[in-house]
């Protein structure tokens, strides 16, 4: 059964447009309570949102169909992403629902579900609550319609859960840190619980208004963040985007840190105690040869998987893995968190600071990446990879970069764009290769 609702990361799209209305968000609510109905208990779903002038809508209209279907409903106002899988397993709620777009531009919005275990749904209990969005549910009798309640201290409880990440003879006591919470989700959260650990913070982002959430701040916009290091002689920069389940580091000398750095860092920590599991870590195809280099001259492995972090999650829970990542900046800490998870993350940067008594900039730089160039063609239909040409484009190209580099070329998911990403020693080759296989998408388009 193909899916028409649910992508790689929830349901997505244009508020008010498509498959995000309050009508649609209402359907959602209710084949997702009816899916886990299950046991003779009272049923309960946690709900979050980030800050988007839509989420009022979308958390009402979800709410509706909840209760209309006999399950309670807990409200928690704006939080991350993670915050709400965290509070899904303390709670012993049946159902997590994060309203959120990410990264993307205030007019989106999205719905993220989280089972009782705070993991992302699978694929087969996304199908079955697509199947059941066309069919008209049974609704529950009128005594057993559900309760829906706002919790005031759903803030306090993450900050708790975050803190805790951290070793108790750890202070930020000297450091000042600049925190861009991208007007989203984390702008209360995040820098207070690196304030309460001694930091002196530099809150950006953190104004929220309904309609600037990801606009010109956060993890995709660093152009602020930079400003605001350099003019206040910060000694980090911390970057996190609309849900707060993505980090981008920036150093005291302004220059940014990607998630493939972060997750070389946090692993090699790890590594150095002996509580890296699974023997490496798990990042995207993506992720810098550099960074695969590096760890194995550790004696790690780098398992690559397909881009997104729901694909991260499943490699990693499914070899044993607790770090992983994206080079975008998702970081998944098993050990802490069941989805990725910014602001924790960022606690584990700050750690490393403290402990190693260097600059950001020296410590944070685990290897030299090599060049890597991504170029997207636009096309405007057909299947342009299947063309003969292009497919002797994309076999000369390997043949060339064979045992000096990688060469990866991929649909979009959402767009009609064919991403080429080709990484080697030699920089003028690797920019040869994309454009011979870039000319020929366009030639066969």
């Amino acid at each position: 059964m193909g899916r028409r609702f649910f992508g790689t990361d929830g349901i997505r799209g244009r508020t008010n447009q498509g498959v995000m209305t309050a009508a649609t968000a209402m359907k959602v609510g209710q084949a997702a309570g009816r899916h886990f109905l299950r046991g003779d208990h009272r049923h309960r779903v946690v709900i979050g949102k980030d800050t988007r002038l839509s989420g009022y809508m979308m958390e009402s209209a979800l709410v509706a169909g909840f209760t209309s279907v006999g399950m309670d409903v807990i409200m928690t106002g704006p939080l991350p992403t993670p915050a709400i899988a965290l509070l899904t397993r303390e709670m012993r709620a049946d159902l997590g629902v994060m309203i959120s777009a990410s990264h993307n531009p205030f007019e989106d919005n999205g719905i993220k579900l989280f089972g009782p275990n705070g993991f992302k749904l699978s694929d087969a209990d996304e199908l079955a609550i697509e199947a059941m969005l066309d069919q008209e549910l049974p609704l529950a009798e009128a005594s057993q319609i559900g309760r829906a309640r706002r919790i005031d201290d759903a803030r306090g409880r993450y900050i708790h859960a975050i803190k805790q990440t951290v070793s108790n003879e750890i202070r930020f006591d000297g450091l000042k840190v600049v925190v861009d919470c991208a007007n989203g989700a984390a702008y209360q959260v995040a820098p207070s619980a690196i304030w309460e650990l001694g930091a002196k913070v530099i809150p950006i982002g953190v104004e929220p208004n309904g309609t600037n959430i990801n606009r010109e701040v956060g993890s995709t916009s660093l152009d602020a963040i930079k400003a605001k290091v350099i003019e206040t002689g910060a000694d980090i920069g911390i970057a996190l985007d609309g849900d707060a389940d993505r980090l981008i580091v920036v150093d005291e000398k302004g220059e940014t840190v990607d998630g493939d750095q972060i997750m070389a860092l946090i692993a090699l920590r790890l590594h150095d105690k002996g509580a890296l599991k699974g023997g490496g870590i798990v990042a995207t195809v993506m992720s810098n040869l550099g960074l695969e280099r590096c760890l194995q001259g550790h004696g790690l492995t780098l398992e690559r998987a397909k881009v997104g972090d729901r694909y991260v999650l499943e490699k990693m829970r499914a070899g044993g893995f607790n770090v992983g990542g994206e080079q975008s900046g998702h970081m998944i800490l098993l050990d802490h968190a069941t989805t990725g998870d910014g602001t924790i993350a960022a606690m584990r940067v700050l750690a490393s600071l403290v402990r190693s008594g260097k600059r950001a900039s020296e410590m944070l730089r685990q290897f030299d990446p090599v060049p890597q160039l991504l170029k997207n063609v636009r096309y405007d239909g057909g299947t342009p990879l299947d063309d003969a040409q292009v497919k002797q484009a994309i076999a000369d190209a390997e043949s060339e970069l064979t045992g000096r580099g990688r060469l990866v070329i991929r649909p979009s998911g959402t767009e009609p764009v064919i991403r080429v990403m080709a990484e080697g020693d030699d920089e003028g080759q690797v920019e040869r290769v994309v454009d011979s296989i870039c000319d020929a998408v366009r030639a066969a388009t």
